[in-house]
This record gives structure tokens, sequence and C-alpha cells, in this order.
């Protein structure tokens, strides 16, 4: 949930010609990914909060600041010599606090990106705006607040991580949803935010994994898979689990994010 005046940069490990990968380096590439994504929210969160004093031009201005890294995502993932942080964006936009935009509760200021398949949508060449009236089961959001992705901002002030979960609004697939509270003086007036698309981060980061000796998996902070080179172990489902053990994986954090890249260790033989 890269701004257009940000350099895109390379969203992958340093080259190498001669050192194998680590994983290490894959627990230090997601932390490079996951902050250039944060960096971008923080320029737009500046751009969001500097010109808040004009809330009639709102929406204009989110859509000038998060349509063009989405766009961006239209181009084949294939032809691009490197990966940027664009590309794994499905999702961005500020969501306001109830009645900072004057007698409405709930204002969503969210744009999609183009969408290939999609069960709802079918396929898009361009961002499009999240119409709630359009959309069924969105009960959920009338209490927003409440959500974890706009509930840890403001209750901490700090940025906030929410997934892997499946999108059932928006994309009806697996993503990860990165917020940061938006303030004016003391008060936080909304959330701006973005939406990685799973399957991107995973074109992104499988090649580096797949590179390792043995299975890979990447994790949140309570053991949910993101990506997994281990076929019984698809995104959204748990480790540990009776079928591996996390005693099974080495476990090591990436930078500034809660997820760990896990390893698997090869158990000595029962004696």
């Amino acid at each position: 949930m890269t701004p257009s005046s940000t350099t895109p940069e390379r969203a992958g490990l340093p080259r190498r010609t001669a050192n194998p990968v680590t994983a290490a380096d894959c627990a230090a590439e997601v932390g490079e990914i996951f902050a250039r994504v944060f960096g971008t929210l923080h320029d737009w969160r500046e751009a969001i909060a500097g010109a808040s004093a004009d809330r009639a031009d709102l929406d204009e201005l989110v859509e000038g600041l998060v349509v063009p890294a989405l766009l961006a995502s239209a181009e084949p993932f294939e032809s691009r010599a490197t990966a940027t942080t664009e590309s794994i964006l499905i999702g961005a936009g500020f969501i306001a606090a109830p009645q900072y935009v004057t007698g409405r509760d709930t204002h969503f200021a969210w744009w999609l990106g183009p969408l290939a398949s999609n069960p709802l949508l079918g396929n898009t060449s361009g961002a499009s705006r999240l119409d709630l009236a359009t959309r069924v089961h969105t009960e959920y959001l009338r209490d927003f607040r409440d959500l974890e992705w706009y509930a840890v901002p403001e209750a901490t002030n700090q940025t906030h991580v929410t997934g892997p979960y499946v999108d059932q609004l928006c994309t009806c697939d697996f993503i990860i949803t990165l917020t940061m509270p938006v303030r004016l003086d003391e008060r936080m007036i909304g959330v701006v935010g973005a939406d990685v698309y799973v399957k991107r981060l995973e074109q992104v980061l499988l090649p580096h994994f797949l590179a390792l000796p043995g299975p890979v998996v990447l994790i949140n902070q309570v053991g949910r898979v993101v990506i997994s080179t281990e076929p019984t172990l698809p995104a959204g489902d748990i480790l540990p689990n009776r079928r591996h053990l996390l005693g099974d994986y080495e476990l090591l954090p990436c930078p500034g994010t809660p997820f760990l890249v896990a390893t698997r260790v090869d158990s000595a033989p029962a004696m």
C-alpha cells in the first residue's frame, strides 16, 4: 500500500560472480524490498500531510501519488531488466480517519493496479479506484478502525505489516498490507498504505531461494507462510505444524520486517 519522483532501485541481491547465495543474503533482500516500500509510503505520507488543509483535492492528490507506481506493474515482469519496488504492488492509497472527510465515517482513496483474470473485475489494463458501493461483503469495513492494518498504526504511531492474508475485497489472492499513520499535529488523520502482491514478491525472491541447497520458507512472526520452496508448505500454511516442526528449521530475521527466512536443518538420525 515507489513514488514517481524516486529513482527505481533493484529489488534483488547484489551481483555476485563466485560467492553462492546464502540464507543471510535472502533475509537481507527481503528487508531491502520492504524498506523501499516503506520509503515510498513515507514520501506519500509527507505529501498528504503537507496538503491536508485542502481536503477537496485529497483524492486527486492521492491518485497522483499512487497510480504511477501501480501502472508500473502493467509491464510484463519477464521483460524487466531488474525488479523494481513498483513491480510488487497491487493496490495503494489513503484511508481517512472517521469524519476527517466531512460527513463521512468511511472514506477510502484507494486504487488497484492492473489485474489479470480477477474473479471480481476480470482483466484490467489500467488503475481503477476501489468503489465500496459495488462490492459485497463490506460490512466489516464499518468498523475498520478495529482492523489490524488501521488499529495498530493508530495505537502505536508506527508503521505496520499485516499478513499474508487472502484479500476478499479486491484481489481474491494473498497480499501483504503495509500501513503508516498520517498525522496532523497530534491527530491521526488516516493511514497511507500499499498492498504487496505475494505472487509478484514470489517472482522476485524465488530464484534466490531456489539457489539455496535445501527447502526455504519465508514466514511472518506467527509462522504463517508467505513464500516456500517446500511443495507441502503453500502460502497461508503455518510453520510449525505436524508435518514441519519449527525445530527442524533455522530462522533468520529479515531486517526491519516481521518476516523470517526459515531454512531446513538436517536432523541427526536417532540412535
